[in-house]
C-alpha cells in the first residue's frame, strides 16, 4: 500500500532519481543468468558517461494528485505466482506523481531471465482512470510472504524509489529504510541518489523459505551490481552482496546506508505533543572489531550536525528502536514501539573506515533527518571494483552488547539548580552483570568530555525499581557554539560493565 508517508521520503530524497538510459544493458529474454551478469553490465555501464533518462513518455501520470496516486491499486490476484500458489508473490507500484521512471523487472527460471510482463487488467485506477496508460508501468514492487499467521501472505519488503526498500518482520509496521548506497551525502560535489534500473527475481521453489533477487544500480558517478537473498520471519534477514564501479571520484562513499525519523525523545520531548516520544528510532548503536559496543542517542538538531567513529575495524551498526514500550509513544496509529530496528552486520573484512551519522532538523514526523553508513577508509579508482557484503537484520530485538546496555537517556536539571552553561544527563543501564549487583558494589562511572566543556560532576548508583545502574553527568559548556562530546560507562575494578554512552552536544 502506498503510504504517505513513503511517498514523503521519495519526494525528499529522490528528486534526482537516476535510471539507465540503454536498452541494452537490460537482461533480454533467453540470458544465462548469474550475479557475475549484473556485475559485467554494471562494469560496462560504468565505463560510458551517464545519461540522464527521460521519465515516462505517457505523461498525464505526471500529473497525478496524491490522491489519484492512492487509488491505483495493484489487484492481488494479479499478484506473480499467486495462481501457482508458490509461498512468496510479487506485487507492484505504478509509475506516477514522484515515480517517474519504469522499472524493468524480469524473472529467472532454470537459470534462463525473461522479461515479466503485468497485464493491462492487474491495476485499477480509480479516480486517476484518464491517466492509465496501455500498458501499466512499473515503478518499484513488494514481496509478500507470510510471516504472521499462513493464510495470509504479509507485505515483507518493498522497492520503491532510487535505491530505497524497507522490510519489516512479524508483527512490525514499516519504519526506517535502507538504500542501496549513500554517495556524498555530507559534502563532496554534493548528494546523488543513484537508482536501481532493473531487477532480476529468481521463482521460488514450492518450499522455499527465502527469496533470492538481482538488481542493476546506475547513478552519476557509481553504477553496482546487487543480489539480495529476503529471508522473513520472526527477524527479516537480508543478505546483500554488492559490486560497484566508480566513473568518478567520490568524497563519501556511504555504505549499507539506513534512513530514519527522530522527531523527539526522553532525551528531547515536544512540551506542547502529548505524545511523550516520536521516533522510528532512538539511538545509533555500532560495534567495532576490537570489541566495544557504542550507543549514541540520536537527536532532532537545531541545524545539521555530523558526527562520525573512526574505527580500525567494524563488526556491524545499525539505528535501533530500543524502547518497546507503547506507554512511551501513546499513539495508536502510528504505533512507534512496532517499528522495526536494522543491524547491518559486516560479512567479512570491511578493514578500516569510520561509521558517519548525520542528523539535521525537522518539524514533523514526515521527513526523515537521520542517515547513518559505513565509509571505508580506502575506495578503489574509477573502473576498479568494489566488492563488499553485509546481512542486514530487520528486527524488535536488536542486536546488543553481551554487557549492560543503555536503557533511557534523560536530560534536565531535576531539583537541584544548574550554574551558567551546565547541563545535567541522566542514563540508565540494565543487563549483563548488573543484576547481580548490590548496592555496597563500587561501581563507578568513567565520563570524559571533548570539545568545549568540563565534566563537573558524576555519580552512579544501583537502580532502586529496575535492579539496573544509573548514572548521572553534569557537564559544563565553555562555548555554546561549538560541540562537545561525551563519552561514559560503568566499571567495577578493572571489568568493564557496560557498553559505551556516547553523546554528542551540537552547537546552539
Amino acid at each position: 500500500m502506498i503510504t504517505k508517508e513513503l511517498i514523503a521520503q521519495v519526494l525528499r530524497f529522490c528528486a534526482c532519481l537516476a535510471a539507465l538510459a540503454a536498452a541494452p544493458a537490460m537482461a533480454a529474454a533467453g540470458d544465462a543468468f548469474s550475479f557475475d551478469t549484473v556485475a559485467e553490465r554494471a562494469r560496462a555501464v560504468a565505463a560510458r558517461p551517464y545519461q540522464t533518462p527521460a521519465p515516462t513518455r505517457h505523461t498525464p501520470l505526471l500529473s497525478l494528485t496524491y490522491d489519484q496516486l492512492r487509488d491505483i491499486r495493484f489487484l492481488p490476484s494479479h499478484a506473480v505466482w499467486h495462481a501457482e500458489r508458490l509461498p512468496f508473490e510479487l506485487q507492484f507500484f505504478h509509475v506516477g506523481r514522484a515515480f517517474t521512471h519504469p522499472l524493468e523487472v524480469n524473472e529467472i527460471v532454470n537459470g534462463v531471465s525473461r522479461p515479466l510482463k503485468v497485464a493491462p487488467d492487474a491495476f485499477t485506477y480509480g479516480t486517476a482512470a484518464s491517466a492509465a496508460p496501455p500498458v501499466p508501468e512499473l515503478a518499484g514492487f513488494r514481496v509478500h510472504f507470510p510471516i504472521n499467521r499462513a493464510a495470509y501472505k504479509d507485505e515483507v519488503i518493498a522497492f520503491l524509489g532510487a535505491s530505497y526498500f524497507r522490510a519489516v518482520a512479524s508483527g512490525q509496521h514499516y519504519g526506517l529504510s535502507a538504500r542501496a548506497l549513500a554517495v556524498d551525502t555530507t559534502g563532496g560535489q554534493g548528494e546523488e541518489f543513484p537508482a536501481f534500473v532493473a531487477f532480476w527475481v529468481e521463482r521460488p521453489a514450492a518450499d522455499a523459505r527465502a527469496m533470492h533477487m538481482y538488481a542493476l544500480l546506475d547513478g552519476p558517478r557509481v553504477a553496482g551490481a546487487y543480489r539480495f537473498t529476503i529471508t522473513p520471519g520472526k527477524a527479516t534477514v537480508v543478505d546483500v552482496q554488492a559490486r560497484l564501479y566508480l566513473r568518478s571520484p567520490v568524497a563519501t562513499l556511504g555504505i549499507a546506508p539506513l534512513t530514519s525519523m527522530f522527531l523527539s525523545g526522553e532525551n528531547q520531548p515536544l512540551p506542547d505533543d502529548f505524545r511523550p516520544e516520536v521516533h522510528d528510532s532512538d539511538g545509533l548503536q555500532i560495534a567495532s572489531a576490537d570489541g566495544e559496543w557504542i550507543w549514541r542517542p540520536l537527536q532532532n538538531p537545531k541545524r545539521t550536525f555530523t558526527t562520525s567513529f573512526a574505527l580500525r575495524g567494524v563488526r556491524g551498526f545499525g539505528l535501533a528502536q530500543r524502547d518497546r514500550r507503547f506507554a512511551s509513544y501513546e499513539d495508536t496509529e502510528a504505533r512507534y514501539e512496532a517499528r522495526p530496528s536494522v543491524w547491518i552486520e559486516a560479512v567479512g573484512d570491511w578493514g578500516p573506515g569510520r561509521v558517519e551519522l548525520m542528523q539535521f532538523y525537522t518539524p514533523d514526523e514526515t521527513n526523515d533527518n537521520t542517515v547513518a553508513y559505513w565509509v571505508p577508509e580506502r575506495v578503489p579508482a574509477p573502473g576498479q571494483p568494489l566488492d563488499i557484503a553485509w546481512r542486514m537484520h530487520w528486527e524488535g530485538d536488536v542486536e546488543r552488547a553481551p554487557a549492560a546496555h543503555v536503557v533511557q537517556s534523560r536530560k534536565g536539571r531535576g531539583f537541584a539548580d544548574l550554574g551558567p552553561g551546565e547541563t545535567q544527563y541522566v542514563v540508565d543501564f540494565a543487563g549483563g552483570a548488573l543484576s547481580s549487583l548490590t548496592d555496597e558494589d563500587p561501581v563507578r562511572a568513567v565520563v570524559s568530555a571533548t570539545g568545549a566543556a568540563r565534566v563537573q560532576e558524576t555519580n552512579a548508583y544501583r537502580h532502586p525499581v529496575t535492579g539496573g545502574w544509573r548514572m548521572t553527568v553534569r557537564v559544563q559548556r565553555t562555548d555554546m557554539a561549538k560541540p562537545v562530546e561525551l563519552r561514559a560507562f560503568l566499571k567495577l575494578g578493572s571489568e568493564v560493565l557496560s557498553e559505551t554512552w556516547s553523546y554528542a552536544i551540537s552547537p546552539e
